[in-house]
C-alpha cells in the first residue's frame, strides 16, 4: 500500500492564526499533516533563529492524519526541531501560511512565513508559503483554497529543481481571476519609523511603493489585477552575471 504524502505545516502569525488552520484543513486533502507553529505571533521573524535560550516544544492535539504542536521559538525553529525531533521522515512538502498580509515584491525578506519556507528548501524539501493581502485576522479564505491545494499538488507530484521554492500571494478578493507565475516587483519601504511620546522611542511602521505599478509580469501587478501570484525563488542569491564585471578584483 502506497504511504500517504507527509506535509508539514508552520506560520509566522502563531499556531492559533485563522490562516494557519485553513491551511491545515487544505493538506489534510493531500496527505498525513504535521503542524509546528510559533505559540504567538512571529511576524517579521524572516530567518532568525533562537540560539542563545531553550525552545520548548509542546504537543496540542492529535487526532487522525493530524499532529499539531507548540513551539516557543521562531518559524525556522519550528521547520529545525519539526525535522529532527518530530517528523518520522523527511517531508515530501512544507507548506506555511497563509499568512494575514501579504508577502510579495521585498517584503518577502522580511517574512518570517518565507523564512521557514526558506529553511525548508535548504533541508531538501519542496516548499511552498501562502499569503493573502489582508489587514484582517478573520478572512474568508474559501476563494483561495482551490488555489493553495492545486500548488501543493503540482509540488507534491512534480518536485520542484534543488534550491528552488514557491512564494504564493492572493488578494482579497471574492472571486480570483486567475493565477500568474511572476516575478518579484521592485518596490521600496519609507517613512519606517514613527516618533512615540517617549523620547529616542520609536516606532517601526512605514509605507510600501511598488516601483513598477504598470509591469505586467510581476507579483504586485497579478495582485492588483485579482489575480494570485505564483513566485518560484532560489536559495542561490549569486549574480552570475557580475562575474566579468569584477573579473579584475581576481589575483
Amino acid at each position: 500500500m502506497q504511504k500517504q504524502p507527509l506535509i508539514l505545516i508552520t506560520n509566522d502569525d502563531g499556531l492559533d492564526a485563522q490562516g494557519i488552520n485553513v491551511l491545515a484543513q487544505c493538506m489534510l486533502n493531500l496527505g498525513q499533516v504535521v503542524v509546528v507553529a510559533p505559540d504567538g505571533a512571529r511576524s517579521g521573524a524572516a530567518c532568525a533563529i533562537t540560539p542563545l535560550v531553550p525552545v520548548t516544544l509542546k504537543l496540542e492535539r492529535e487526532k487522525q492524519n493530524l499532529l499539531v504542536y507548540s513551539c516557543s521559538g521562531t518559524p525556522v525553529d519550528c521547520v529545525k526541531l519539526a525535522y529532527e525531533k518530530v517528523v518520522p521522515r523527511i517531508p515530501d512538502l512544507l507548506v506555511s501560511g497563509i499568512n494575514h498580509g501579504d508577502n510579495a515584491s521585498i517584503s518577502l525578506h522580511y517574512s518570517g512565513t518565507v523564512g521557514a519556507v526558506i529553511e525548508g528548501c535548504m533541508k531538501g524539501i519542496p516548499s511552498i508559503g501562502y499569503s493573502l493581502r489582508t489587514r484582517s485576522q478573520t478572512c474568508d479564505f474559501r476563494p483561495y483554497s482551490g488555489v493553495v491545494e492545486d500548488v501543493a499538488s503540482y509540488v507534491l507530484k512534480n518536485g520542484l529543481p534543488e534550491g528552488v521554492f514557491l512564494n504564493v500571494n492572493f488578494p482579497e478578493v471574492p472571486v480570483l481571476k486567475g493565477v500568474s507565475v511572476c516575478r518579484m516587483a521592485r518596490g521600496i519601504w519609507q517613512s519606517e519609523w514613527k516618533d512615540t511620546d517617549t523620547p529616542g522611542t520609536y516606532l517601526l511602521t512605514g509605507s510600501f511603493t511598488n516601483l513598477e505599478p504598470e509591469t505586467e509580469g510581476t507579483d504586485y501587478w497579478a495582485l492588483d489585477h485579482d489575480m494570485a501570484s505564483v513566485t518560484p525563488l532560489t536559495l542561490d542569491m549569486t549574480d552570475y552575471s557580475s562575474f566579468d564585471m569584477l573579473k579584475s578584483l581576481q589575483k
